[in-house]
C-alpha cells in the first residue's frame, strides 16, 4: 500500500503561481513513477505531469508545458508541482497517483497520460484561480 496526501491548494489570481506537494507513506516510494491530475466540475480527469521513478524522465499535457514542473524528492518521500501563469481554466481538484515501476520497465513512458497506468491515489486538493 501506498497512502498519499496532497498539500498547497489556494485561491490565487490569474497569473499567479502556486506549488502543490504531495506526501507519501508506505511503500518503497522510489519505485513509483508519481503524476498529477486535475478534474473540473463536470469534466474528466485529466493527467497534467508526470515523472518517472529515477526522476529523469517528465512528461507533461500540452495544456500546462512551459508553465508547470513536477519534481519529485525521494529523500521526502514526496512529488511537487510547481505550477506558474495560473489561468481560470486552471482550477480544478488537482490529484496526485503512483504508478509501480518496480518491475515494469517502459511501462510508465508508453501509458504516464493514462487513468489506469496508477495503482494508487490521493484525495484530492482544491485550486481556484481569480480572474
Amino acid at each position: 500500500q501506498l497512502q498519499l496526501v496532497e498539500s498547497g491548494g489556494a485561491l490565487v489570481q490569474a497569473g499567479g503561481s502556486l506549488g502543490l506537494s504531495c506526501a507519501a507513506s508506505g511503500r518503497a516510494f522510489s519505485s513509483f513513477a508519481m503524476g498529477w491530475f486535475r478534474q473540473a466540475p463536470g469534466k474528466e480527469r485529466d493527467f497534467m505531469a508526470g515523472i518517472n521513478w529515477s526522476g529523469d524522465s517528465t512528461y507533461y499535457a500540452d495544456s500546462v508545458k512551459g508553465r508547470f514542473t513536477i519534481s519529485r524528492d525521494d529523500a521526502k518521500n514526496t512529488v511537487y508541482l510547481r505550477m506558474n501563469s495560473l489561468r481560470p481554466e486552471d482550477a480544478a481538484v488537482y490529484y496526485c497517483a503512483a504508478s509501480w515501476e518496480g518491475d515494469r520497465a517502459g511501462y510508465y513512458s508508453d501509458n504516464y497520460g493514462c487513468y489506469g497506468a496508477y495503482d494508487y491515489w490521493g484525495r484530492g486538493t482544491q485550486v481556484t484561480v481569480s480572474s
